[in-house]
């Protein structure tokens, strides 16, 4: 008996979008959203192939703008159009912004206790980890071929220990990956 194809997942609806991305405004401190986003829309929920997640990533962190933002209005446009882009908008942006607001006051009335610094370390510690797994994931997909070896340690070396800035190395290899990927398919 042959196996029967594996069923789509079902389409998420503006207001399930809305609340997801509320969720994981609300419940993430520090950075790392990217690792919860993948978590959530391509390996709990199967809604966007992982290659495809990682392809949008890199679209929105070469954009301008908070690349998480980005990212909120690309997996609401590739999902339900523009109704799934405002709804990860106002879901990313909007409870955070609400909520960071009140705990701004509390964490102002509470910095002279040690207690409030070790809390904000465990967060960063927290972040630190996300990220770490999102940049291990992405890693793993980069091909096996020298040329984008060479080209993500050489971005890595002129942003991280070289101190150069990031919007140059990011215009200057990006246009250059592209040129030479496009060479790359023109010759294949």
């Amino acid at each position: 008996m042959a196996d029967a194809p594996p069923r789509p997942a079902p389409q998420p609806t503006a207001l399930q979008l809305f609340l997801i991305f509320s969720r994981i405004g609300l419940t993430s401190f520090g950075g790392g959203l990217s690792g919860w986003l993948l978590r959530e829309f391509v390996r709990d929920r199967a809604w966007i192939g992982e290659e495809e997640f990682l392809n949008g990533l890199s679209l929105s962190q070469a954009l301008p703008g908070v690349n998480v933002t980005n990212m909120a209005i690309w997996i609401g446009h590739r999902l339900l159009g523009f109704r799934g882009a405002a709804a990860g908008v106002a879901g990313i942006v909007g409870p955070p912004a609400v909520l960071i607001v009140g705990i701004s006051a509390v964490f102002a009335a509470l910095s002279r206790y040690p207690a409030t610094r070790w809390a904000l370390d465990g967060a960063a510690a927290a972040a630190i980890g996300l990220s770490l797994s999102m940049g291990i994931t992405t890693a793993l997909r980069v091909p096996r071929r020298w040329l984008p070896l060479a080209i993500m340690a050489g971005t890595f070396v002129a942003i991280g220990p070289l101190h150069q800035p990031l919007v140059y190395v990011v215009l200057g290899v990006g246009l250059g990956s592209i040129a030479l990927e496009a060479l790359r398919l023109r010759r294949a």
